[in-house]
């Protein structure tokens, strides 16, 4: 294979061959192709686009690149979420436990945040004593033993793709659909569930900015989903303003114990309902969506799902004392508050600009390098559709020191757009498809 006669084939809009794929995936693995090549090529990819077939074969052959997780040992169905990133987006560690307490399994492996969203993996390592890097037999006992379990990804776990997403990061080639679904699709097939549920988000938080870009994603990784023989689901979510009230690691924690005990934000309730009836369907446990629901939310008002939750992380080593009375989770030890400049109503909630805020107090990272303070953070009292007088509260902050507090403030100041009337409100769920 001559690397150049395959960028050359791309760049006029040719259609690679299965070997040629596989190829380029091993040479992307070992080494032998060299990065300029590959990125030349991820360009032409960019700009030609691939067919389903070609999309079906990359995310194959990257996910076969590295270790693949075997979870034959469990028994029953495994579903898989993966969601595509946006700001107080901790519906993972709400759901997951709602499903597993409705007889789901759920091994799930999550990333770490990086820019303005947040990760599973830093989030739960807010809770003292939690351990997200696990091997693989221990894994596989608690989510046999407690029906759930979310660890950190592993580090072999599809290296083509990192190779790769590293080289689009830094040659303007990441927004191209197939190679975003490819890549996260190559990463929940490795991972070895049998169903997986998609949250595709789009609007201003989320990674997808148009509902038309968002759909033409979801539709592309379920359509992957099919054809390597994974039934998947996708579903289209708002991430036009933050989900929940809650930005940042200890705070997210504190909002999840409190959504599942039943009085959680509105929004981050109906979602995560939503969200957790279709994993509770997609792992057979319920013949339709409605008895998912009902399911879900019986879980919830019966605490079962939040007892799951404690009995995941004391499995995982973390002290449940700190789930049963969140006032001993970390809070940053200096507080600021932002507050409404105007009077009237709240049109709109930058919710990418909120979440970068919340990186200046300390709780995101700038590169993967960065440290991380558990306890920095946002608390919003009002989004979206909400009036304000002058000078109510919005928003509590919380960080190391007033100087990053100042900061957020004035990243706040452009976030949230004020105006006379009540804007329309947008469904939480767009869209669901499979």
């Amino acid at each position: 294979m001559h690397m150049v006669d395959l960028i050359r084939k791309k760049r006029y809009g040719g259609a690679l061959s299965d070997a040629e794929i596989d190829a380029v995936v091993r040479g992307a693995t070992d080494g032998s192709i060299p990065d300029y090549q590959l990125s030349a090529l991820m360009m032409a990819i960019c700009f030609q686009g691939m067919t389903k077939h070609e999309t079906a074969r990359l995310t194959r052959a990257m996910a076969r690149s590295g270790d693949m997780v075997d979870l034959s040992g469990i028994d029953g169905v495994k579903v898989d979420k993966h969601s595509t990133g946006g700001v107080g987006d901790k519906t993972s560690l709400v759901i997951v436990p709602i499903a597993a307490a409705c007889g789901v399994k759920v091994a799930k492996m999550s990333g770490r945040g990086l820019g303005h969203t947040g990760g599973t993996v830093d989030k739960m390592e807010s809770i003292p004593g939690m351990r997200t890097a696990i091997d693989r037999a221990e894994f596989l006992e608690i989510v046999n033993r407690v029906g759930c379990a979310v660890i950190g990804q592993s580090g072999n776990l599809c290296p083509a793709d990192k190779k790769l997403y590293a080289l689009r990061d830094v040659t303007g080639t990441v927004e191209s659909i197939p190679l975003i679904a490819s890549s996260i699709m190559s990463k929940k097939i490795a991972a070895g569930s049998d169903r997986i549920l998609l949250d595709v988000k789009t609007g201003s938080g989320a990674f997808m900015k148009t509902q038309a870009d968002a759909e033409a994603l979801a539709r592309e990784m379920v359509e992957i989903g099919a054809l390597v023989g994974r039934k998947t689901v996708a579903l289209l979510t708002d991430m036009d303003r933050p989900l929940g009230h809650a930005i940042g690691n200890a705070l997210e924690i504190a909002e999840v114990c409190d959504t599942l005990l039943g009085h959680g934000p509105a929004d981050l309730s109906a979602m995560c309902l939503e969200l957790a009836a279709n994993m509770i369907y997609l792992g057979e446990k319920a013949e339709t969506l409605d008895e998912a629901r009902r399911l879900a939310q019986a879980a919830v008002e019966s605490g079962a799902a939040f007892e799951k939750l404690c009995a995941m992380v004391e499995a995982q080593g973390g002290d449940t004392a700190y789930l049963r009375d969140t006032d001993r989770l970390a809070r940053g030890k200096v507080q600021a508050t932002f507050a409404a400049p105007e009077s009237g109503y709240i049109i709109h909630a930058d919710a990418e600009q909120i979440g970068r805020a919340s990186v200046l107090l300390g709780a995101g990272r700038e590169t993967k390098d960065s440290a991380i303070d558990f306890g920095a953070g946002i608390v919003l009292h009002k989004n979206k559709g909400d009036g304000v007088q002058a000078g109510e509260p919005i928003a509590t902050l919380y960080a190391d020191s007033s100087e990053q507090c100042d900061e957020a403030q004035e990243a706040l100041q452009a976030a949230f757009v004020f105006g006379p009337e009540k804007p329309a409100e947008t469904p939480l769920v767009l869209a669901r498809i499979e």
